[in-house]
């Protein structure tokens, strides 16, 4: 199991609807999860969409090493009480996240506060975040280590799509990284967008996808 960096419900719903020939587009921690699962369930996955996220161990991204607010956000008193009891995510974290914050607060943002409505489902926003290696100590390193030589190895069709302005995985550093891993990949695809580029270009990043799709399926 150490291997195997994918969350149990999403390998379980997969595996009932029996999914096969899956695209998986991968976004923040989706990128671990997702790839985790394919790697994992090598024939089930035919592609991937990669968007700001990461698959490797270190170094870590810039944004995760700062005092704040990453790592005081995740403390042991302080993430539970903000990101847990004040819904800090949902309620400023993604805000921040988005170029056009106007209209993210007046057409997206009551979504994510509703799928993150009391502490209890607030639990991954300040927990799971504390596993991104930061250090060789991290528990995490063998899982992303593993995760990354796997990658390397996989030559499925991939995309790279991009936020411009993502702050949290910044796009000359890990979109090239993840060039560098996966050399065939399409992209990257920059596109207007902070860490939550889909609020932002979600009409330009589905046509990307479509086309994508309609190429992979005629040429495969």
């Amino acid at each position: 199991m150490l291997r195997h960096f994918c969350s149990r419900g999403l390998t379980a719903l997969l595996h009932q609807l029996d999914l096969r020939r899956i695209t998986l587009v991968c976004h923040d921690w989706g990128g671990p999860t997702g790839l985790g699962f394919a790697f994992s369930n090598a024939g089930r996955v035919a592609a991937f969409v990669v968007m700001s996220t990461w698959a490797w161990p270190l170094p870590p991204a810039e944004f995760h090493t700062r005092i704040f607010p990453w790592r005081m956000m995740h403390a042991p008193l302080v993430g539970p009480y903000l990101l847990g009891r004040h819904n800090a995510l949902a309620g400023r974290g993604v805000y921040l996240s988005v170029v056009d914050r106007e209209k993210f607060r007046k057409r997206a943002q009551q979504a994510y506060e509703w799928a993150l409505p009391d502490p209890a489902s607030c639990l991954l926003t300040w927990t799971w975040p504390r596993w991104i290696p930061l250090d060789s100590t991290a528990r995490a390193l063998e899982r992303f280590r593993w995760l990354e030589n796997e990658l390397a190895a996989c030559h499925l069709p991939t995309m790279i799509v991009w936020g411009r302005e993502d702050e949290v995985f910044d796009p000359a550093t890990f979109s090239a990284r993840f060039k560098q891993l996966l050399p065939h990949a399409e992209g990257p695809h920059l596109v207007t967008g902070r860490h939550f580029l889909q609020e932002d270009s979600g009409h330009e990043i589905a046509a990307l996808i479509a086309d994508f799709l309609a190429r992979n399926r005629t040429e495969g």
